[in-house]
């Protein structure tokens, strides 16, 4: 199991470009199963998620070339529907959640789909109810096999529908927004959810083809065709990886200019950030982040501590609360986060108490936590890394802290974050990998 070893109290200065969006890249490469024809996409961040991903199309049968360091075609002509029965597919999708996304494109187009439970991280409860009754309502039947934990779906034809989705849920909206393409007639999907991965998935989907409105909007609207065409696409920088460096340039005391950004699709990140006292400086489509000696966290208008917490879009993403919480803990001043959708997400927080933080874990879904400013600096500790998120809010602790830190299980942060440690270690970090 690898390691990073981390020397903190280093300030970072320089230039830093975001790799593109893990979520969208998720989406995008399984709507390429869609089509026979050939799709490429640019801008794929190098990442054990997306690369697992891309090498389990590979084994079904999708020709696959990679064209520049981000940059991939793929072509789904000749699927190997027999490879989903076998050990080596479940094993493969079992250990990537992304991978709940292959449902929708193979029951629209090849009538037929099985998925095991799918892995991820161990954030608490993440429902398929989503996913598995909107694809119900366009006409696919679902039975379970239990002694093997699969889920196996059927269909004749998918039918155009309306569904009342019963939560705004991103992959289960992709999922039911890929299957309804094809689907024969209308589909109405309410209560969508509409973030930036929607909006480039549907943008994709048009290019291909697609008949969609509302795109941006929770009110989906789906004109079903017959077949797909190929496309290229591109897609958007990392937001949460852009929120990741807004608040380590903060903590560390450093000056950073983050590159090509894609501000308006940012939402609400940069004025969250503000609001526990760090400065964002839009610049084109840059952001600078200048050195900050101290940060104090804003209050309600009445003077009632300041609250962060997770919505759906165009409310923050709940993939930035654990870098919000561990930024917060050099401010100057109290805000509580709530993390209201993964009841697991917050339990990191002993690790950060460890390193001197003072947090007070309320319940599952809640923390307030008490910025210590400049009157105590957290102190290197030995770490193990719970979950993506989870992992890069450690790292930017310990490159704050006084002392050496070593974190453990970094492959929960390579799953989500592209050659962390060297593109750091560029701008000043110093940070080791064993």
């Amino acid at each position: 199991m690898a390691s990073f070893v981390i020397e903190g109290g280093y300030r970072l200065s320089g230039e830093i470009i975001p790799q593109g969006a893990k979520n969208e890249a998720l989406q995008v490469i399984c709507a390429v199963l869609l089509t026979p024809e050939k799709v490429t996409i640019r801008n794929v961040p190098d990442i054990l998620d997306v690369n697992n991903l891309i090498q389990l199309f590979r084994e079904m049968g999708v020709k696959v070339e990679r064209l520049t360091t981000d940059t991939y075609t793929f072509q789904a002509d000749n699927i190997n529907l027999d490879y989903l029965n076998t050990e080596d597919f479940i094993r493969k999708s079992t250990a990537l959640r992304g991978s709940i996304m292959i449902v929708g494109p193979l029951v629209a187009r090849f009538g037929k789909a099985l998925i095991p439970k799918p892995g991820g991280d161990k954030i608490g409860r993440r429902r398929l109810d989503t996913h598995f009754v909107g694809i119900q309502k366009l006409g696919a039947q679902f039975s379970y096999n239990e002694a093997r934990q699969v889920y196996e779906i059927k269909a004749d034809r998918l039918k155009g529908t309306y569904m009342l989705l019963e939560e705004a849920s991103v992959t289960g909206t992709a999922n039911i927004l890929m299957a309804s393409v094809l689907a024969e007639g209308k589909t109405t999907i309410y209560n969508a959810a509409c973030e930036p991965y929607l909006q480039q998935l549907s943008a994709m989907l048009i290019e291909m083809g697609a008949r969609i409105t509302g795109v941006g909007s929770n009110l989906l609207t789906i004109e079903g065709v017959s077949s797909l065409k190929g496309c290229t696409h591109t897609i958007l920088p990392d937001m949460i990886e852009v929120g990741s460096f807004i608040g380590m340039a903060a903590m560390t005391g450093s000056d950073i200019t983050i590159k090509n950004v894609s501000y308006d699709k940012l939402g609400i990140i940069p004025e969250s950030f503000r609001r526990l006292g760090i400065t964002v400086e839009q610049r084109e489509d840059d952001i600078h982040v200048p050195t900050h000696d101290s940060y104090e966290i804003d209050t309600f208008i009445d003077g009632s501590i300041m609250t962060i917490a997770d919505a759906p879009w165009p409310g923050l993403t709940p993939d930035l609360l654990s870098v919000f919480l561990v930024v917060a803990t050099q401010a100057v001043g109290s805000v509580l986060i709530h993390q209201k959708m993964f009841e697991s997400r917050l339990f990191f927080v002993d690790k950060l108490i460890d390193m001197g933080a003072q947090i007070i874990l309320c319940d599952p879904h809640r923390a307030t936590v008490i910025g210590l400013g400049n009157r105590f600096k957290l102190r290197g500790s030995n770490l193990v890394s719970p979950d993506i998120r989870a992992g890069i809010a450690l790292l930017i602790a310990a490159m704050s802290a006084e002392g050496t830190s070593r974190i453990h299980n970094i492959d929960q942060i390579d799953r989500g974050y592209q050659n962390i440690d060297k593109r750091l270690n560029s701008i000043g970090a110093r940070i080791t990998r064993l």
